[in-house]
């Protein structure tokens, strides 16, 4: 069974293609193919507080190129979600009005309480020891999504207006950072030690670069270290250095910042990166929603 995710962030607009292959246990979830388009939406929403034209011409020729790959795949259900950026907007509705009529894709813009249901929706549950309490944390370009978990089960979601476009634009405010501080040492005081999993393409690229093998968490000291020796190269230097994409290289720091601030709140010393996010969490509501809709 095939199904397409659409997740419209701040950052860049991604379609995930990905097969799920049904066995004698737990279905497989394998993801076929990624595309990314950086179209920084934020760039716009969290600067003029509305999307230009040009960033809609870019976002609905490539939302007409993911159906054209959705058909091609093809898959059985898509669902496309957009994130802080279009929340942010003043014309996100009207932008997402543009899209279906223009693309044929309908857009679901929702808030943080959803997004981190959603991402949570990757069953991260039955990758847990039952033994220990852990946090949930997604930094994206506009928001952050944290989850606290014990004994397997969510007892805490919020979401941040911090992100890394927007502290590059220097629109966080001091105001929010304690806000999350406050939340994060209030939630875990009763819940450690505690352990992190991370998500987001800054936290994926930074586990890489540091060389940790998979499945093994990263520690705070070790991402501390990856920030200060990411901070020592310029932005050109980590495009032309360390092969970063342009987008890439500028927010990677400030996430990297965001990741040490809630791993230090919460007072956790790893950080285990799955590599999933929004996109895999829609594949597992649209299969959910296949199979009980399928008749056994």
């Amino acid at each position: 069974m095939k199904f397409a995710a659409i997740d419209i962030g701040t950052n860049a607009v991604r379609l995930l293609l990905t097969n799920v292959i049904e066995g004698g246990g737990s279905p497989l979830f394998k993801k076929e193919a990624l595309v990314r388009m950086p179209i920084r939406l934020g760039a716009d929403a969290f600067g003029s507080g509305r999307i230009s034209d040009e960033k809609v011409d870019r976002l609905v020729e490539s939302m007409i190129g993911f159906k054209h790959l959705i058909k091609a795949y093809p898959a059985l259900d898509y669902m496309a979600m957009a994130t802080s950026a279009m929340r942010v907007a003043e014309n996100g509705p009207e932008v997402a009005s543009i899209v279906d009529e223009r693309a044929g894709i309908l857009i679901d813009i929702i808030d943080g309480r959803t997004e981190a249901e959603v991402i949570y929706a990757n069953h991260i549950e039955d990758r847990l020891d039952p033994d220990n309490n852990y946090f949930y944390v997604d930094v994206g370009g506009g928001s952050t999504e944290i989850s606290i978990i014990v004994d397997r089960e969510v007892i805490a979601s919020a979401s941040f207006r911090i992100g890394t476009v927007r502290t590059l634009r220097g629109s966080t405010k001091v105001s929010e950072w304690q806000k999350m501080k406050d939340w994060l040492t209030s939630k875990t005081s009763q819940h450690r030690p505690i352990t992190g999993i991370g998500s987001g393409g800054n936290i994926n690229k930074i586990f890489k670069l540091a060389h940790i093998i998979p499945g093994s968490p990263i520690t705070y000291k070790r991402i501390r270290k990856m920030h200060k020796f990411l901070s020592s190269f310029s932005l050109d230097e980590r495009i032309l250095n360390l092969k970063l994409r342009p987008d890439r290289a500028d927010v990677i720091i400030p996430a990297s910042e965001i990741y040490l601030s809630v791993m230090k709140w919460a007072g956790a010393k790893s950080m285990f990166v799955p590599q999933f996010g929004l996109s895999d969490g829609m594949v597992h509501v649209l299969y959910d929603r296949y199979r009980t809709n399928t008749p056994v």
